[in-house]
């Protein structure tokens, strides 16, 4: 084992995960064309990703990831109970929430940071869902969305990770994370690529 994998499963060590959260903006969908294919088929966990995109069109993310990952992809839908082992996309023009019964929800409250779908959102309901047992990953973007979302996945004892800012495509939303909420770990894509599929190993 490298000294980089030695590093990682260390600090997931104690840690038992049950969802994953993945957020960014600008080149976020770059990093997750990168990310994502570390997914093996079978993974246990279900992962919520969610992009800034413009309120006025369709996503086309979920099929875009769909012919590229060997685990189901879809866009999340109001009311719809969280399966495991399956990728969903925020889609656009409505926050995503996840509500304590572990399903979806969707609104149209404000956009918060000029954005709706907004990241904040997403990981502060899904940390006030799953508490210790959500793993949230910070991406490249270019505004201060996912700091505060950040924070609160840390009080509530979740594993936060953030993409090196020198190695994010736009620096901003990483480097305000980082401020907001001391991450568990920094990392570059490549690194965030192979802890991925390490968050379901649930080692003691």
């Amino acid at each position: 084992m490298t000294a980089a994998a030695e590093t990682l499963r260390t600090a997931l060590r104690g840690r038992r995960f049950e969802a994953v959260v993945i957020g960014g903006s600008a080149g976020g969908v770059d990093a997750l064309v990168a990310l994502l294919p570390a997914l093996p088929a079978g993974y246990a966990l279900p992962v919520f990703c969610i992009l800034h995109l413009p309120g006025d069109r369709d996503s086309r993310l979920a099929e875009l990831f769909d012919e590229r990952l060997p685990v189901p992809v879809k866009e999340a839908a109001d009311k719809e109970e969280i399966a495991p082992g399956t990728v969903y996309f925020a889609g656009p023009g409505y926050h995503l929430s996840v509500e304590r019964d572990r399903t979806f929800s969707l609104s149209c409250e404000p956009p918060v940071h000029f954005a709706r779908p907004a990241i904040d959102v997403l990981l502060e309901s899904s940390a006030d869902t799953y508490g210790p047992a959500l793993a949230a990953i910070l991406l490249t973007g270019a505004n201060e969305d996912g700091a505060d979302g950040m924070a609160t996945v840390r009080a509530r004892g979740g594993f936060t990770v953030v993409q090196d800012p020198l190695d994010a495509q736009v620096p901003t939303m990483p480097a305000a994370a980082i401020r907001r909420c001391k991450p568990n770990l920094i990392l570059p894509l490549a690194r965030i690529h192979a802890l991925l599929p390490m968050l379901e190993m649930n080692e003691p």
